[in-house]
């Protein structure tokens, strides 16, 4: 009797053992780091100014759907009684999941095509690439993976891969499958995207030519297209336009930035789309020719359209409140007709003071400096922790519960650029940080100065999601995790729960200021010649 209840518990703590392993195994296949070693500590420093080079691509990640279905509910979620077509008649349904807002919203069809738009800017010794992707985010370990597949001949010295952050886009980042904690990642489609993205810089690259610049800031018009559903309200709200021309002056491409999350259409859409961008980017298309790029700003804090902020139809004035794709289409439209009112006002030669100007300048020569290093980042959301053990978020760990993310800035005459991993609270960007009542841990406002306030040059580009997708990017002196909370509210704060954590924001926000601060210590270059 006793050797036999011996040998019971040897094969039970064999057989645990061997779980143990196995589950062990498991959880480091799906943390382990992708890239090991590597790191990113670029400086390339300008040189005189020389003539600018330009080039544009744009290619398709539309997803396939090849399953359509009936939303009898309009709950965006498919009940087991709701009918569906086999469109590739394998005998199961097969769910295009859509990034944003909840669990289980397969898409039904497709409204508009999805991009990978890709700019390169050179002076003829440097290029910079930045691609920007129709999807809710992108991690770091795919952008490497972009970077990896370009080839050296493109001449590239550094590559941004951005997100416009649509919510009507295929999940890339995992945590909108099915059900919560199980991943909506296709990785065949992801494997696509990468693949397209890293394409889509290589034809911008072989594209590229003499061009000259015309770059102009709005500040009088987008701020009524977007709100901040949180406090402190502050908005990003100016639009950054930067346009490209051959030597016969047909439009190569141009790039629009403005900060708003592009889920006009909300939560009961089930179409895949681009969202606004789609129609900012179809109408300069048709007045200007050439690719136009559409590229977010600081978005945190919630920069939004929801159903109660109207939306006026730019041709018959009338509010729009339902969020259906004419209420996009009028967002998208608007913002094309001011980027372009913007354009063609009168070329200015000089405008004084040290801020940011408005414009429009026209740019002949220039000089290209960059400046691009690598961070680690503790994830201190323990969501984000155990998502990435059981395999729903795709990406690795540098070490256990680490990530490794990125920062960069450049500049080309006077204009300059930095990108920001994520969903970047306004006030970081341009002030206005707070530190409230029933904020968790009590101090004054760390993210000092501003950024764009440190950002040399007189037009000032913010890239939002661009390297990397680390949620929300909130000031240590607003975060909000537990009761009491912000500014006496009744109920919780929206944007802790898809933070990596507290300490993002200062880690990010001092790394690039010393990328600026490097930066600011290069050799000023004289202004090129307004024409």
């Amino acid at each position: 009797m006793l050797s036999a209840m011996k040998r019971w518990l040897r094969r039970v703590l064999l057989a645990s053992t061997a779980i143990v392993l196995a589950l062990g195994a498991w959880i480091g296949h799906n943390v382990r780091d992708r890239h090991p070693g590597y790191a990113l500590d670029l400086a390339v420093d300008a040189g005189p100014p020389a003539p600018l080079e330009a080039g544009f691509a744009a290619r398709s990640i539309t997803p396939t759907v090849p399953d359509r279905w009936v939303d009898h509910d309009g709950d965006a979620r498919r009940g087991n009684d709701e009918p569906w077509e086999d469109g590739n008649a394998n005998g199961r349904f097969d769910p295009v999941w859509l990034a944003g807002f909840h669990n289980g919203r397969p898409a039904r069809d497709v409204h508009d095509e999805l991009w990978a738009r890709a700019v390169v800017l050179g002076d003829g010794r440097h290029r910079v690439a930045l691609v920007v992707l129709d999807a809710i985010g992108f991690y770091h370990d795919a952008v490497v993976d972009v970077r990896q597949r370009v080839p050296a001949a493109a001449g590239i010295d550094h590559v941004i891969v951005a997100s416009t952050h649509t919510h009507q886009a295929p999940d890339l980042m995992g945590l909108w499958g099915p059900s919560p904690g199980r991943t909506g990642v296709d990785p065949d489609y992801l494997e696509h995207v990468v693949a397209t993205a890293a394409a889509a810089v290589t034809e911008a690259a072989s594209a590229a030519q003499p061009a000259s610049l015309r770059v102009v800031r709005v500040t009088d018009g987008p701020e009524a297209l977007v709100e901040d559903s949180r406090k402190p309200h502050v908005l990003d709200p100016d639009l950054r336009v930067l346009q490209a021309r051959d030597a016969t002056g047909q439009t190569l491409g141009t790039l629009v930035a403005w900060a708003n999350h592009p889920e006009t259409t909300w939560d009961e859409n089930t179409r895949v789309s681009s969202d606004f961008p789609h129609f900012v980017r179809e109408a300069i298309e048709a007045e200007l020719g050439g690719t136009a790029i559409y590229v977010n700003g600081a978005i945190g804090g919630l920069m939004t359209t929801r159903p109660r902020f109207a939306i006026h139809d730019p041709d018959t004035g009338e509010a729009l409140l339902e969020p259906t794709f004419r209420k996009a289409r009028a967002q998208g439209e608007q913002l094309a007709r001011l980027a372009l009112q913007g354009l063609r006002r009168p070329t200015q030669h000089d405008e004084p003071g040290d801020g940011e100007a408005l414009g429009p300048v026209e740019l002949h020569t220039g000089a290209l400096a960059i400046r691009a290093r690598t961070l680690e980042l503790p994830l201190e959301n323990r969501i984000f922790v155990l998502a990435a053990a059981i395999g729903t978020l795709p990406r690795g760990f540098t070490r256990w519960a680490t990530v490794r993310t990125e920062v960069s800035a450049f500049t080309l005459g006077p204009m300059s650029f930095i990108s920001i991993p994520g969903e970047l609270y306004p006030e970081i960007l341009n002030g206005g940080i707070e530190s409230p009542e029933g904020a968790d841990h009590g101090v004054e406002p760390v993210e000092l100065p501003p950024l764009r306030q440190r950002m040399p040059g007189r037009f000032r580009f913010a890239l939002g999601l661009a390297g990397d997708a680390l949620g929300y990017i909130i000031p240590k002196s607003e975060w909000d995790d537990e009761a009491p909370w912000l500014y006496g509210s009744n109920r919780e704060t929206y944007g802790e729960v898809v933070s990596v954590g507290p300490n993002t924001a200062p880690t990010l926000h001092g790394a690039l200021l010393e990328l600026l601060d490097e930066l600011a210590t290069e050799p000023k270059e004289p202004q090129p010649e307004a024409r």
